[in-house]
């Protein structure tokens, strides 16, 4: 997870696997699961500021 967070600068940790995004300056975000064993990302949400505010980051599962 650290490897994530420190490569991309708009990056957060949002709880186990799961890692926060800010794309498109700072109006969207993109939630992606990763799991590093197997070497995949899963896309568990991408959406506006607002929609990101109205989801539990940690469990959201929308893709």
């Amino acid at each position: 997870m650290a490897q994530a967070t420190a490569s991309f600068s708009k990056a957060k940790s949002v709880g186990g696997d799961r890692v926060r995004f800010d794309i498109g300056g700072g109006a969207y975000r993109l939630i992606v699961a990763f799991n590093f064993k197997r070497q995949i990302a899963f896309v568990k949400f991408i959406g506006t500021h607002a929609e990101y505010d109205r989801v539990d980051a940690a469990t959201v599962e929308l893709f």
